[in-house]
């Protein structure tokens, strides 16, 4: 296997083209033409059409996430809009390889197989490590607080949780962690953090400085969000719709940062590399 076509993506899917081509691959490109890496790079083909970049490779992989729109595939590099529907059209016997690609777009790409990126557990965990450094980033330049003694919120008891409680531990913060599992309970006790479980939420909301989202579904209604202190910051981490109820925040002028994709926004040559490692672990599936 010595060729692959890569199809939109924002960095990482650049610096995972640059990667691809020093390691021996031909890599086929369409809908980066924006960007300045991909055009200098005299090992990596530019093509001109969609039909031409499907017939070099069997492998296709395109952007996490697929797309925003549920449309039109996610090519933030480039002035064309490709349709999925359009793509599905020329992928017969092919692998199409991208993230978080919904169940009701299978229609739209027959006769193809489909990976899901976000559905392997070995990019995952991995992309929770890029996710808990960046929740951190945003954390420290838009408080106005130290971490150190202040008292934190984390929402759900996912793998990025589970990183951040060790990133966080030298931050000297006091640390609590929301869950609708009283099974979690004992495994938050056990990492030395302090678990509140949903419904008794709202009677502890009023002493958090930083409220950080890893729930993918709304925790912060209006009447939750009504129990916060007003310089309580929120950043929110998950995918849409996320945590929060944002217009609800806005009203009450809640700070709310929704901090989506961070792996490719703040470690995107260490994001391409993990999707490198997990797209190796798939070759070897196929």
């Amino acid at each position: 296997m010595t060729n692959i076509a890569i199809i939109g993506g924002d960095q990482r899917i650049v610096q995972l083209a640059e990667m691809m081509s020093q390691e021996g691959f031909n890599v086929f490109t369409y809908g980066l033409e924006r960007n300045n890496k991909i055009n200098k790079n005299e090992k990596i083909r530019k093509c001109e059409s969609l039909k031409e970049l499907i017939s070099s490779a069997d492998i296709i992989v395109s952007s996490i996430p697929f797309t925003k729109d549920g449309i039109n595939i996610n090519m933030p590099f480039s002035d064309t809009k490709v349709e999925i529907k359009e793509l599905g059209k020329y992928l017969k016997n092919k692998t199409l390889i991208a993230g978080r690609i919904d169940k009701s777009l299978y229609e739209e790409i027959p006769e193809s197989k489909v990976i899901d990126l976000l559905e392997r557990e070995d990019l995952t965990v991995l992309n929770a490590i890029a996710s808990a450094e960046g929740t951190i980033q945003v954390a420290m330049e838009e408080t106005e607080k130290t971490l150190n003694g202040s008292n934190i919120l984390i929402i759900g008891f996912g793998r990025i949780t589970k990183v951040l409680f060790n990133m966080l531990k030298g931050f000297g913060a006091n640390i609590y962690c929301e869950t609708t599992k009283k099974e979690n309970v004992s495994w938050i006790k056990a990492y030395g953090y302090t678990p509140i479980i949903l419904e008794d939420l709202e009677q502890n909301l009023g002493k958090f400085d930083l409220i950080i989202n890893t729930a993918p579904h709304i925790i912060l209604d209006d009447a939750r969000l009504s129990f916060l202190k007003k310089d309580c910051v929120i950043v929110d981490v998950a995918s849409d719709p996320g945590g929060v109820d944002r217009e609800a925040a806005k009203k009450r002028n809640i700070k709310l940062i929704w901090a989506l994709a961070l792996p490719g926004k703040v470690a995107p040559i260490t994001s391409a590399e993990y999707i490198k490692e997990t797209l190796y672990n798939i070759f070897k599936e196929l």
